[in-house]
């Protein structure tokens, strides 16, 4: 693996991403106050976004204006997207063929986003670190963050920030 991933993303304190019915504004509302919380000077690090399908459908759905990702390589980890879907992305079929298409564009640095690609992420090994902006709200249901694990993944903390109420946990994964 000649790539890094770094996962940055905000919950709920009771560790969801979105409600059942796919709704974040819990989290946009309470991230207008708390501003762009450090997500602009990550974005700069990366040089590739992978994002899974449901991710794809619902920024297409935000509109243009909201493709914030420049130059950066792009891809869609779907079984069902068409490969022409978009000419912006690169639709991947697998954790295999996106790995090894990364590894062979030189790509360094990888921002996995969405909650099921995360996980996959996660149980292939693939993250390196955490960027996980706590929102200071329960909303008792819905999408979590983590899946089922098959074994424990080791962190190390390496920051806890208070940024606009919100608490910026950033932790790296021990290998």
């Amino acid at each position: 693996m000649t790539f890094t991933s770094t996962v940055f993303i905000g919950t709920s304190l009771d560790g969801y991403i979105a409600r059942p019915d796919d709704d974040i504004e819990w989290l946009t509302s309470r991230g207008e106050r708390a501003g762009d919380m450090g997500y602009s000077e990550f974005l700069g690090s990366v040089d590739a976004v992978i994002m899974g399908r449901n991710t794809y459908d619902r920024l297409i759905g935000f509109g243009e204006e909201n493709w914030h990702y420049g130059d950066r390589h792009v891809g869609v980890l779907s079984t069902t997207l068409p490969g022409d879907a978009d000419p912006r992305i690169t639709v991947y079929r697998d954790m295999d063929s996106l790995v090894a298409d990364l590894d062979k564009r030189g790509i360094k640095h990888v921002y996995p986003d969405g909650g099921r690609l995360i996980q996959s992420f996660i149980r292939a090994g693939r993250v390196d670190a955490f960027t996980i902006s706590v929102a200071p709200v329960l909303i008792g249901a819905g999408h979590r963050l983590f899946g089922d694990l098959t074994e424990d993944v080791p962190l190390r903390l390496v920051s806890a920030t208070d940024i606009g109420g919100f608490a910026q946990l950033r932790y790296t994964v021990q290998k």
